[in-house]
C-alpha cells in the first residue's frame, strides 16, 4: 500500500535527519559546559573564548542561503550525507587540537557540516508531511534537536568529569560519520523518487507547482518579498540571544554572579533548553490548532523579554524560583520557531527551503555577533581576577554584557509584531501571489 510505504520512508528520513539535528544542537551548546576547560587548555580570554564558540555560528550563517538553494535543487540526501562527513572530521580535529587556532578550525568545520541539517529537516517536513501538519512537525523537530542541546549541558559536564572533553568530541565525530552513511543509504528526497504520490496527490489535489527557471530567480523572488523579512528579527533577537546565552555565557554567569556550582548552573541551563524543546512542540501544536502563527510568536517573544529582567537586575531568587524562571524563559523563546512556517507560507511552496533559510540567518547573525561581543564588553570592565587560569568576571561585568542581549531580545519582539498572519495556509495559493 502506498500509504504504508510513505509512512515508513517518511519516518526513516525524519528520524535520521532529526538525529543529525541533535548533533547540530549539541555542538552549538557544548562550549558553555566546557568553557572552563577550554579557557584553561588554550589560555583564552573572554573575547577569545567567545570567538572560538562563535566560529560555529559564522560559517553556519554564511551557509544558510546556499543550503536553502541546495535543499531545493540538489536534495537533502546529498547535502546531509556530505555535511555529516564534514562535521565528523571537524569534531575529530577539535578533539585533537593543541592550539586555539586548530580548535577554531575544527569548530569551523563542524559549523560548516551541521549547517545543512536544519534546512534539510524542514525540507523533509515540507515534502513528506501534509501542509496542515507542518507546524507540528517543525515543533517535533525542534523538540528532538534540543535533546542534543540538553545532552550538551549536565550530561556533558558529567561525561567530562569521567573522561575528558577531547574523548567526548572524538566519539561524537565517529557518530557523525556513521549517520552520514545511513542517510546516504536510506533517505529519499521526495516520494516521487520511490515511485509514490506526493502528500497532496494522496488527498486528490494537484502537486505544488515546481519552480521554473534558475535558482537565482527563486532566491531573488523570496528576498524581494517584503513579507519574508519580518521573521528575520525574532530569529536575530530571540533565537540569537538564546543561543548565545545558553551556548556560552549562562553557566559562567550563574557561577560568577550568583555563586552557583557548575553542576547547579548546568542544571539551570538544561532546564532552559528543556523549556525551549517542549515549548517548540507546544507552539507548533497550538499554532496548528488555533490556525494562527503571529499571535503565538508575539506572545512568546514578549514573555521571553520579560524573563531577561531578573538576570539583568541580578535578582537573587530561591533555587526553585530561578530554575522555574530558566524553564519559563526557554518555553517562551520557542515562539520564534513559527517564523519559519510563516516565511514558508508567504512564499511559493517550491521555494520553501530558500524562504526558511533566509529568515533563519537571523539566528546565527545574532549568536555569532553576541557571543564575542558580550565577552568583549565584559573584558573592558574586567578587574584582573583569575582562578585556575580562567578569568572571573564580577556581577557588574555581567550586567554590562547582558544589557546587550536584552536590547537584542527587545528588537526581536518589535520585529515579530510585523509578521503577516498566514492562518496556517500558503498565501501565494489563496491570494495568487505574495510579491
Amino acid at each position: 500500500m502506498p500509504h504504508q510505504k510513505i509512512r515508513r520512508l517518511r519516518w526513516i528520513a525524519f528520524t535520521l535527519l532529526a538525529l543529525c539535528y541533535m548533533l547540530a544542537f549539541f555542538h552549538r551548546m557544548a562550549p558553555a559546559a566546557i568553557a572552563g576547560e577550554l579557557q584553561r587548555d588554550f589560555h583564552a580570554s573572554g573575547t577569545a573564548l567567545g570567538g572560538l564558540a562563535a566560529m560555529y555560528f559564522y560559517v553556519y550563517l554564511l551557509m544558510q542561503i546556499p543550503v536553502g538553494v541546495m535543499a531545493d535543487t540538489l536534495g537533502v540526501r546529498r547535502i546531509v550525507s556530505l555535511g555529516a562527513v564534514i562535521a565528523g572530521l571537524g569534531s575529530l580535529l577539535f578533539a585533537s587540537a593543541d592550539t586555539l587556532l586548530w580548535a577554531s578550525a575544527g569548530r569551523l568545520l563542524v559549523g560548516l557540516g551541521v549547517s545543512v541539517f536544519f534546512i534539510a529537516l524542514m525540507k523533509v517536513n515540507a515534502v513528506w508531511f501534509h501542509d496542515r501538519h507542518f507546524g507540528s512537525a517543525g515543533g517535533l523537530s525542534i523538540l528532538l534537536g534540543n535533546v542534543g542541546a540538553i545532552l550538551a549541558a549536565s550530561p556533558l559536564v558529567w561525561l567530562v568529569s569521567q573522561t575528558s572533553w577531547r574523548n567526548v568530541f572524538g566519539a561524537v565525530g565517529v557518530l557523525s560519520l556513521l549517520l552520514a552513511a545511513l542517510v546516504w543509504k536510506l533517505v529519499r528526497d521526495h516520494p516521487h523518487q520511490a515511485g509514490l504520490p506526493s502528500m497532496r496527490e494522496l488527498e486528490g489535489k494537484p502537486p505544488h507547482p515546481r519552480h521554473e527557471g534558475h535558482w537565482r530567480d527563486g532566491l531573488i523572488r523570496v528576498a524581494r518579498n517584503r513579507q519574508t523579512w519580518p521573521g528575520f528579527f525574532p530569529n536575530f533577537g530571540i533565537a540569537g540571544t538564546l543561543f548565545a546565552f545558553a551556548g556560552l555565557w549562562a553557566i559562567p554567569y550563574l557561577r560568577d554572579a550568583h555563586g552557583m556550582s557548575r553542576e547547579l548552573a548546568s542544571q539551570h541551563n538544561s532546564l532552559l533548553l528543556m523549556g525551549f524543546a517542549i515549548g517548540a512542540l507546544c507552539s507548533g501544536l497550538l499554532s496548528d490548532r488555533i490556525k494562527r502563527r503571529k499571535a503565538v510568536i508575539v506572545g512568546g517573544s514578549l514573555l521571553y523579554v520579560l524573563c531577561w529582567l531578573p538576570l539583568l537586575l541580578l535578582w537573587e531568587l530561591p533555587v526553585a524560583g530561578s530554575l522555574g524562571q530558566f524553564f519559563l524563559m526557554g518555553l517562551a523563546a520557542s515562539g520564534f520557531t513559527l517564523s519559519w512556517a510563516s516565511a514558508k507560507e508567504v512564499n511559493p511552496p517550491a521555494l520553501s527551503g530558500m524562504a526558511t533559510s533566509l529568515v533563519n540567518t537571523g539566528s546565527f547573525i545574532g549568536a555569532g555577533i553576541l557571543q564575542p561581543l558580550v565577552g568583549w564588553v565584559m573584558d573592558r570592565h574586567w578587574d584582573g581576577n583569575m582562578l585556575n587560569g580562567a578569568r572571573i568576571y564580577s556581577p557588574a561585568n555581567y550586567q554590562h554584557g547582558l544589557s546587550v542581549m536584552f536590547a537584542c531580545a527587545l528588537l526581536g519582539l518589535v520585529g515579530a509584531c510585523f509578521i503577516r498572519e498566514t492562518y496556517c495556509r500558503n498565501v501565494t495559493e489563496t491570494a495568487g501571489g505574495s510579491d
